[in-house]
């Protein structure tokens, strides 16, 4: 375990040659979001794997929202630091934002994307509602400081089919506790200047040689393959991989199939 200026805490494992840069999902660390890597890709690759900020062992930051600038700097800073000059990245879920944010700053150092159920491709309403707006941000603050009246609203919002009944399960699991809802609220508002422009991300890519390869879960109800086609569409077939699989199994599917195929 180590820590980077007190700001950005990672755990590394995995013996292989290659780097890789990854970045987990809302509500987890980097440790027990890809230590299934490990026995998977350890032999592949050299893995760091990143608590965001808000999460894990990395805490809160000075900085109210977190802008592209200050996140190239952090990797910048790590890169200088390990000496790594060629890297791939993961990202999972919220984590993709990260992996975005890295891809559009470093691409010419990068040769391959994994993009697992990406965040920050396409924008859930209720996050751009809860996030983008002074009001709204207000209004979903004070809900997670009664979350009883929060989850009575998730409940509701499924019944009248705005959210799955899984998007409403994860919810309530992912805010049972004071310490996991501080953690939400301030990462929806903290990482919300992580935007893309895909098709600007797309040439990127092809001007360094970058390959993407984006995976979703076919059962998948939090972050349905309909949400990432604005980037499926623009991709080789081969690089686009739809499994069997929700949202929370997803990770470790994602690294057998790689273990397999790569």
């Amino acid at each position: 375990m180590t820590n980077l200026n007190n700001l950005l805490h990672f755990s590394k494992f995995g013996h292989g040659p290659k780097t890789l840069l990854a970045f987990h999902g809302i509500g987890q660390d980097g440790l027990r979001c890809f230590q299934c890597f490990e026995e998977l890709l350890g032999a592949q690759y050299t893995i760091y794997a990143f608590d965001l900020f808000f999460h894990g062992q990395s805490g809160a930051i000075s900085e109210n929202v977190i802008s592209k600038e200050f996140w190239t700097a952090t990797i910048h800073d790590f890169l200088h630091r390990h000496q790594i000059i060629r890297f791939d990245i993961a990202g999972f879920s919220i984590g993709g934002r990260f992996a975005l944010a890295t891809l559009e700053a470093f691409s010419g150092q990068v040769d391959q994307v994994f993009l697992i159920a990406p965040d920050g491709v396409s924008e859930h309403p209720l996050y751009t509602l809860a996030s983008r707006f002074w009001p709204t941000r207000m209004i979903f603050k004070k809900l997670l400081q009664y979350p009883e009246v929060l989850f009575k609203t998730s409940n509701l919002l499924q019944k009248v089919g705005f959210i799955s009944s899984s998007l409403n399960i994860f919810t309530q699991k992912v805010l049972d506790s004071p310490e996991k809802r501080h953690s939400v609220y301030h990462s929806w508002v903290s990482f919300r200047k992580l935007r893309f422009d895909i098709h600007r991300i797309f040439r990127l890519t092809k001007q360094n040689k970058v390959t993407i390869h984006l995976f979703v879960g076919k059962f998948d109800k939090l972050l349905k393959p309909k949400h990432v086609r604005k980037l499926a569409q623009l991709l080789p077939e081969h690089q686009y991989h739809e499994l069997k699989s929700g949202h929370t199994k997803l990770v470790a599917q994602t690294g057998a199939y790689i273990a397999n195929h790569f």
